[in-house]
C-alpha cells in the first residue's frame, strides 16, 4: 500500500502551516514554492482538509490557507483519513460478511488487527511533533 501523492503532499502542506503562528494565513504561492507543489494542485488538496475542519481559507488579496487547530490536535491519522477516507487495508474488513471465510479466516483477523496498529502509528503523530522533529534534525 502507498498513500496517494495528494495525502504526501497534504501532510507537507499541514506541516508547513503548523511552523506558522497560530491563526497566520500562509500565502498559495508560498506553500508551493516552499513544497514544490503547483498550485491547482495545492487547492486540489487541501478541499478535503477544509472540508474536515483541518485548514481554514481566505479568499481575494492577502487570502491564503491557515491551520485552524493547534498543531497538536491534528495527526497525520486526520490528515490520511480527510485525504484517502476510511483505512480498511483489505476488502474483507470494508464489510462484515462480505468475505465467506469471515468467521474462521486467521487473516481476516490478522489484517484487522494490522489496520488497527496502522491507525494508532498514525494518530501518534501530531504535527507539533513532527515540527519539533523537524527542527532537531535541522540543527
Amino acid at each position: 500500500m502507498v498513500i496517494t501523492r495528494a495525502t504526501e503532499y497534504a501532510i507537507r502542506a499541514v506541516l508547513h502551516l503548523a511552523k506558522q503562528p497560530k491563526g497566520e494565513i500562509v500565502y498559495k504561492r508560498d506553500i508551493c514554492e516552499e513544497q514544490g507543489i503547483t498550485p491547482a494542485f495545492l487547492t486540489k488538496i487541501l478541499q478535503p482538509l477544509i472540508r474536515a475542519g483541518i485548514v481554514g481559507s481566505q479568499r481575494g488579496v492577502g487570502g491564503g490557507f491557515l491551520l485552524l487547530k493547534d498543531p497538536a490536535e491534528v495527526t497525520m491519522l486526520d490528515v490520511v483519513k480527510a485525504e484517502e477516507g476510511p483505512l480498511y487495508l483489505n476488502h474483507c474488513l470494508v464489510e462484515p460478511q462480505t468475505c465467506t471465510r469471515d468467521l474462521f479466516c486467521p487473516v481476516h483477523g490478522a489484517w484487522r488487527e494490522i489496520r488497527e496498529e496502522m491507525m494508532a502509528s498514525l494518530q501518534r503523530y501530531t504535527f507539533a511533533e513532527l515540527v519539533a522533529r523537524e527542527n532537531v534534525n535541522n540543527k
